[in-house]
């Protein structure tokens, strides 16, 4: 049975996974944006290219701990890239990113790539340490 508080907690949750979807996307825009201090973009396309990569440092499967990483490591990069980001850029990235996903889910394909190309370079690159190490 679903209780009125389950109900509330439940939209709760998937309002506060709304807004880091678009706090995330603003973060990519400010990475973008010249006005944004180089260390401060590094840390946005870090927190970015965490978050929507399909690889995760804890993988989901695992109970409990695979969600975790995602509900702590997302949230507080995104918060310390916030903290870098001058709050004008801040702000005109938010007012963007909030438009751009009331108008439509945007796709950056070339940025998906390049997130999979980076995680299959460093498979491989796993791959050949291994494989070095074990020709001893």
């Amino acid at each position: 049975m679903v209780t009125p508080v389950k109900t509330k907690t439940l939209r709760s949750w998937k309002e506060r996974a709304r807004q880091l979807k678009q706090e995330v996307y603003a973060l990519y825009l400010a990475y973008r944006d010249p006005r944004v201090p180089w260390y401060a973009r590094l840390a946005a396309a870090l927190v970015v290219g965490y978050a929507f990569s399909p690889i995760d440092l804890i993988p989901d499967f695992i109970p409990v701990l695979g969600y975790l990483d995602d509900l702590v490591v997302v949230p507080l990069g995104a918060a310390l890239a916030i903290r870098l980001i001058p709050a004008t850029v801040l702000a005109d990235c938010r007012e963007r990113a909030q438009a751009e996903l009331a108008a439509g889910k945007p796709t950056n394909w070339i940025a998906a790539g390049v997130v999979i190309a980076i995680w299959l370079l460093l498979a491989a690159l796993a791959a050949l340490l291994v494989l070095r190490a074990f020709q001893v």
